[in-house]
């Protein structure tokens, strides 16, 4: 590209924003905000508790403490600009923050696709073979998941942004999106993107199907061991230990298959701006509320530490009276 292209390219964006022009943004930026700061709170406190309580010291515990890890940041990539936009009325977001943004969002997602299907192995594992689970899920081979997993989501970053952000952009800067997600920014594009948008597409279906296999292979294989078992309260532990992630799996892939693979017939700026919404601000806050909701290791952990600090807080209130 010439220094013509680089420098058309090098100029901002204006974000137009989840609403176009809300009638009340002061309220829309109450909403979003509560949402984040709820969401950082549930996932940072998921991630404190896992660290600090011996009883979590797991290997489902350690890639859900990833996922948290993940949700937190995947949260931060859009919503502070997106409340800051709704606050100012300069919109813009620079080149190189709007290709930070695409590759960030790029990685995480990817990330949680691949993290999301590890996470159904090491149901399956504890669930089919419980006896070899320590053998099978051992240290080394959780930080070589979590760490293939981060890898995966960095490498269609690496593959897709800076292709996505060469593309010679019009004279119309506006961005009909909260932030930089790539079909709202090809739209911009003045020449013609759909073979990009075609392998684009495949790359996206493959990175869902690869992972959504190992879900679906693993959850019939548990399916079918839990019908076997004897013990009504071994069904009943089986389904409390997976039903957390089945829930959080459906919710996350049931989007990415809206925005990746429906055609664009389905799709229009407004189902688009919905849908990423969804999927980039409130699975972020639910995924730790359906974990802690709905598992008592980890309701258990939060109640310990919360009476620690009760504990804690009695006894510094004793002694300052006795001084007294």
């Amino acid at each position: 590209m010439g220094m013509e292209g680089l420098l058309q390219n090098s100029t901002d964006f204006v974000l137009i924003g989840l609403i176009t022009h809300p009638a009340f943004p002061g309220l829309l930026f109450a909403i979003v905000f509560s949402i984040f700061v709820v969401a950082i709170t549930a996932n940072v406190v998921m991630i404190l508790l896992i660290h600090v309580d011996s009883r979590l010291h797991t290997p489902m515990y350690f890639l859900l403490s990833q996922l948290s890890i993940m949700d937190t940041i995947y949260i931060c990539i859009t919503v502070p600009k997106m409340l800051q936009d709704l606050l100012s009325k300069d919109k813009t977001i620079s080149f190189l923050g709007c290709a930070l943004q695409i590759f960030l969002y790029l990685t995480l997602m990817g990330g949680e696709f691949f993290l999301l299907g590890l996470m159904a192995y090491d149901r399956y594992v504890a669930v089919c073979d419980p006896l070899r689970y320590p053998l099978l899920m051992n240290r080394r081979l959780c930080l070589f998941m979590v760490l293939g997993s981060w890898a995966g989501g960095s490498l269609d970053g690496f593959m897709l942004t800076p292709v996505t952000m060469s593309f010679p952009f019009c004279s119309s800067r506006e961005i009909n999106h909260f932030f930089c997600e790539i079909p709202a920014v090809l739209r911009l594009s003045c020449t013609d993107t759909s073979l990009y948008e075609t392998l684009m597409y495949a790359c996206c279906v493959l990175m869902l199907l690869l992972p959504l296999s190992v879900i679906s292979v693993s959850y019939t294989r548990i399916l079918l061991t839990v019908h076997r078992m004897n013990s009504a309260e071994g069904r009943r532990k089986a389904f409390a230990t997976c039903s957390s992630h089945v829930t959080v799996v459906s919710m996350f892939y049931g989007a990415a298959f809206y925005t990746n693979v429906l055609p664009h017939s389905y799709h229009t700026p407004e189902k688009d701006k919905v849908v990423s919404a969804f999927y980039t601000i409130l699975t972020p806050m639910l995924n730790p509320l359906i974990y802690s909701l709905r598992n008592q290791e980890v309701a258990a952990a939060l109640r310990k530490v919360l009476g620690r600090c009760g504990s804690s807080q009695s006894i510094r209130v004793g002694t300052v009276i006795r001084k007294d």
